[in-house]
């Protein structure tokens, strides 16, 4: 029956009571279809976060894993340079005390290296001196696990590297190159290698770069003199024991560093190093040629001016103000080329054949690179103030 009210003139109208209660059962009964669809069809319910999850797991009475397949540019690098990544195990005699007769070799260390060429059957691996300093006998282990036995070809203490041969038919990558000369700071890089031994063969971390163009002093005899300053990449990606000689790469995969040290102290955190494979080169090339690193010597000992404080410059070095940046001869090899042509203590070196010279690395950068024993070289120098040039004869660094 409706509710109906009268009008003036005697036609009926519906009342307000009826439209009211006609339209609440018209929404009852659409909410009602609405929740029996829901109910029998939960996967219709919109998305709300982890809601569609509960929903199915309570409907469906379990919950599935998803493989995702999630790639970057660091697993894209680390795909391409990671097998040329090896360990390299220095082994050595151990002797029998009471007899002193040699016993049967054993590993007294484990670090990293890094294939850059497999050519003839025979493949090359470049590690750190220290890695395989005094080493009997050395193995390497590829990145699938197998052991190959490696020769030294040599060293070179001063720039910590070392290059090994051995068998190449196992080996299935070797390292491309990249330029650590146009590397950039915060640029990210990544090491690989085998920190603590090869239980973590093929370790990865990552980091940037920290610096660049770095001067490390390095104590070499272990008398805790300085006696070389060793030309480094800095980076804040983990290096730790056992890494030594193993890949920093850049985001191309390219290898642009031998990892070498770290400063390791409670109070320093996130400071290693690498050898710049620019600066590594050349050093490579002539152990592979020679068994060492030749180099051209000019037979003086250096500092940096920066380091000199500002009244040494004044009293002891007597440069002009404007001198703010060279390299100050610390002390002239008797003998030696340097001594020939005149140098002395003190000497401080603001250019070489007319190119500018601002500090230790740039000086050695422009002597291993550009000249060769037996050249000849202009060297420009401020002496009591005053600007003079000095002509060397370059010779060979094993003669000094």
């Amino acid at each position: 029956m409706g509710y109906y009210n009268q009008t003036p003139n005697g036609r009926q109208k519906p009342s307000r009571l009826g439209a009211f209660a006609a339209g609440f059962a018209g929404v009852a009964a659409g909410a009602l279809l609405v929740w029996l669809l829901f109910y029998s069809m939960p996967e219709l319910i919109p998305d709300n976060g982890n809601e569609t999850q509960i929903v199915q797991q309570e409907t469906e009475g379990r919950s599935e894993t998803v493989s995702v397949d999630i790639t970057t540019d660091v697993t894209e690098a680390v795909e391409i340079a990671a097998d040329t990544v090896v360990g390299v195990t220095n082994l050595q005699a151990a002797g029998d005390f009471w007899s002193q007769s040699p016993g049967q070799e054993q590993a007294v260390g484990t670090g990293s290296g890094v294939i850059y060429k497999n050519e003839g059957g025979i493949a090359h691996v470049v590690t750190n001196h220290h890695v395989i300093d005094g080493a009997n006998g050395i193995e390497v282990t590829l990145s699938d696990g197998s052991k190959v036995e490696a020769t030294l070809v040599g060293s070179d203490i001063w720039t910590d590297l070392a290059v090994l041969e051995m068998d190449g038919a196992k080996v299935q990558a070797v390292a491309q190159f990249g330029d650590s000369d146009v590397l950039k700071q915060g640029e990210t890089v990544i090491a690989i290698g085998n920190p603590l031994g090869l239980d973590f063969s093929g370790s990865v971390t990552t980091g940037v770069v920290s610096g660049t163009d770095r001067a490390v002093p390095v104590d070499l005899n272990g008398d805790g003199q300085e006696d070389w300053q060793a030309e480094v990449l800095q980076t804040d990606a983990a290096i730790n024991p056992g890494n030594s000689g193993g890949a920093l790469i850049n985001l191309a995969g390219q290898l642009i560093g031998i990892n070498s040290m770290k400063i390791a102290t409670s109070a320093v955190e996130g400071i290693g190093f690498s050898i710049p494979i620019n600066s590594a080169m050349p050093v490579i090339n002539s152990i592979e040629e020679n068994g060492e690193m030749i180099r051209p010597a000019m037979g003086i000992t250096l500092m940096d001016l920066i380091q000199v404080p500002q009244a040494q410059r004044q009293d002891t070095l007597n440069l002009p103000e404007d001198v703010t940046q060279g390299v100050v001869v610390n002390s002239v090899v008797e003998g030696s080329a340097a001594e020939k042509a005149g140098m002395e203590q003190f000497d401080v070196i603001v250019e070489m054949d007319g190119v500018a010279i601002t500090d230790i690395i740039e000086l050695r950068q422009y002597l291993y690179n550009e000249k060769k024993i037996g050249d000849t070289m202009t060297v420009s120098a401020y002496r009591d103030g005053e600007l003079m040039e000095f002509e060397l004869e370059l010779v060979d660094n094993s003669a000094l």
